[in-house]
């Protein structure tokens, strides 16, 4: 998780070094992040919820539970550190809850911020906008509950996409290559947007749209039928993908739309 730290600012980086001056949420995501010490991925949850208390009783809710408040008071060092990948995820998306004024919408967002983990998890997972604005979020035992008995999903027709790949650290990919998850793919079409940027589409369904700020710098003027094009896609620093075309020797940044 130190490798995190930097890219959070300043600013940030300041509020969880001096809890003395801190808000009640700078002191929740300080807490959050001495849980990267953790190295089961359930219990680094748990901690994660119980390091949102200062802001629990600020606002006057129930305290998180005591065996999650114990553990962001403090956090058991040892083992492998497991879901690396997927801590760096939510721990980006609670930093960027600190654009929000109101510090009961800012709960909503920390807590919303663990769904990644969550899915990853197997735990339930709340369905996007079940919850009204401002609501305080589910009870902080979330983490601990056991899974539901999950009934299994009906089969995917062969047509079907694969799901949706995996993001990787947040420096993985630039400063070394990573295992592309497609290699020398067919393509079946591609279109551009008023804007320059690409949407490709492969044979089994998925869909590839080139990043907004990389149609800037590298846009595309294929001319060629899609069905001579191969394409290359891996996974990039930033929980980005980088997309090569066979014959070109740049590559070009994207994210999966379907």
């Amino acid at each position: 998780m130190g490798r995190f730290c930097w890219l959070l600012g300043p600013g940030l980086l300041l509020a969880v070094m001096l809890p003395a001056q801190a808000r009640p949420r700078d002191d929740a995501l300080a807490g959050s992040f001495r849980c990267a010490a953790i190295g089961d991925a359930r219990q680094w949850l748990d901690c994660y919820y119980g390091a949102a208390q200062p802001v629990r009783a600020g606002l006057g809710l129930a305290p998180a539970l005591a065996a999650q408040v114990r553990l962001a008071n403090a956090p058991p060092a040892g083992g492998i550190v497991g879901e690396v990948a997927t801590r760096d995820e939510v721990m980006a998306r609670a930093a960027g809850c600190m654009r929000v004024a109101a510090e009961r919408a800012w709960l909503d967002c920390y807590y919303d911020a663990t769904m990644p983990m969550r899915a990853r998890l197997g735990l339930a997972v709340p369905a996007q906008g079940a919850r009204p604005p401002l609501m305080p979020p589910a009870p902080t035992q979330l983490a601990t509950l056991p899974p539901s008995r999950a009934v299994p999903p009906p089969r995917a027709a062969p047509s079907a996409p694969p799901p949706m790949p995996r993001n990787t650290g947040l420096l993985n990919g630039m400063f070394n290559d990573i295992k592309p998850i497609l290699r020398d793919a067919p393509v079946k079409s591609y279109s551009f947007a008023q804007s320059g940027a690409f949407t490709l589409t492969l044979p089994d369904g998925q869909v590839w749209v080139q990043a907004d700020e990389d149609q800037i710098y590298h846009p595309a003027r294929w001319r060629k039928p899609a069905q001579e094009m191969r394409v290359t896609i891996a996974p990039n620093a930033m929980h980005t993908f980088k997309l090569t075309v066979a014959g070109e020797s740049h590559f070009y940044k994207v994210h999966r739309i379907h």
